[in-house]
């Protein structure tokens, strides 16, 4: 007799922080293909009310993405780093709400209107995947 088992793939923490913008959304990009996009909060039980696992194992918001492979241990959606303030300050120049770009530089209305285009009904993993990978791409080019 045989039996199967079927393990969910989930992304682990990054051995170290990536160091560039590009290397923040591609890897912000990974995070999210592998466990889904989230709207409403950062994550399900973002203040780990009920759930001790790993925040980068639960579907992310797109914001909690950057944040999460931006932290020391790759782990924390909540943590703010100059690296993941400047990847959101991108986005949020590059994304628009429904028709309005950000109408403020000031880094916490930067990521409201970056969290409030994921929180769009009907946006999706890949859609959001999308955006982060085509931010990675016009910051290489620009770098």
């Amino acid at each position: 007799m045989t039996t199967e088992t079927t393990e969910r793939t989930t992304a682990h923490p990054p051995s170290a922080a990536p160091l560039t913008l590009p290397a923040v959304f591609r890897a912000a990009a990974r995070l999210l293909s592998t466990n889904g996009h989230y709207q409403g909060d950062y994550c399900p039980d973002a203040f780990d009310r009920r759930s001790k696992t790993h925040h980068s194992t639960r579907p992310l918001s797109i914001v909690a993405a950057i944040r999460c492979v931006t932290s020391p241990h790759g782990d924390n959606p909540h943590r703010i780093t100059q690296l993941s303030e400047a990847a959101v300050k991108v986005l949020a120049a590059r994304l628009e709400v429904d028709g309005e770009p950000a109408w403020n530089d000031e880094p916490h209305h930067l990521e409201g209107h970056v969290a409030d285009w994921g929180d769009v009904e009907g946006r999706t993993t890949e859609s959001v995947v999308a955006v982060l990978e085509a931010a990675a791409d016009a910051a290489e080019v620009s770098a």
